[in-house]
């Protein structure tokens, strides 16, 4: 596989940051609530259209070589956060500069057609990440072989198993070349023993990226991929620090 030895200086900055969704036609406090519960961070706008503030003055800077995982229940914030670092996400409030191409791996499914091969959906995918059509040639026949799926990727998608899905995927997100690349936690949610043929690979994916952030609830993982990381709650930063002193922190258990 062809491995991309100049990476320029990339980084991710963001300025009391705010992200907020307005909610429409909300009849009642109640749909408030239940919004609240779904979603996370804290609800404004009184008397007005409901406003969910997800994120809520996030300043973070984040430079080449950063590792950094992200922590926090359910609705905390990761998602968001991962997100406004993508670029998918403008702030309402406040700055966000990204310098660099961002690879967001947020589901190993996404911009992949259960209509086309698995060889095609190679391409599409590569693609959909930021890969050159040509980089994604160079890369197919390492991608088949690491998948172990042979003559099942010139078969429509639509006739694997979700097993084999999720071996495609990852064999696609683990061959590109990304600056910036932001893991979402359902990357690990895959059979233990192709995630564990899986982990060098995942290793040589973070280590050819400019920068990281890794959402995960898994703390091997984070600790295997991160050296810092930052703790999510209510939309708020609680705590951003060596990855050790953070996960003790975000687990309550004493240094």
């Amino acid at each position: 596989m062809s491995v991309s030895t100049a990476i320029r200086p990339v980084s991710i900055s963001t300025k009391d940051a705010c992200v907020e969704f307005p909610i429409f036609d909300a009849k009642s406090r109640s749909l408030k609530k239940t919004v609240m519960g779904l979603v996370g961070g804290n609800i404004g706008g009184e008397g007005k259209v409901p406003i969910i503030e997800a994120l809520r003055d996030i300043s973070v800077d984040l430079g080449h070589g950063a590792r950094v995982g992200l922590v926090g229940h359910n609705g905390a914030g990761k998602s968001t956060l991962l997100r406004l670092m993508s670029g998918i996400y403008e702030p309402t409030r406040g700055t966000a500069e990204i310098n660099g191409r961002v690879a967001p791996v947020f589901d190993l499914g996404v911009g992949m057609d259960p209509e086309i091969s698995g060889l095609e959906n190679i391409m599409v995918r590569g693609l959909f990440l930021g890969m050159t059509r040509k980089q994604m040639e160079e890369r197919v026949d390492d991608i088949a072989d690491f998948t172990e799926l042979g003559d099942f990727l010139r078969m429509p998608l639509r006739t694997y198993s979700t097993g084999m899905r999720v071996r495609l995927a990852l064999g696609v997100v683990t061959s590109i070349d990304p600056e910036i690349l932001i893991l979402d936690e359902g990357i690990g949610a895959v059979d233990a023993a192709f995630l564990e043929k899986s982990k060098l690979r995942l290793k040589e994916l973070v280590e050819r990226s400019g920068l990281l952030v890794f959402a995960s609830h898994s703390d091997e993982f984070l600790r295997e991929l991160c050296d810092t990381a930052i703790w999510m709650e209510h939309g708020q930063i609680k705590a951003h620090g060596e990855i050790e002193e953070v996960l003790r922190a975000y687990k309550g258990t004493p240094a």
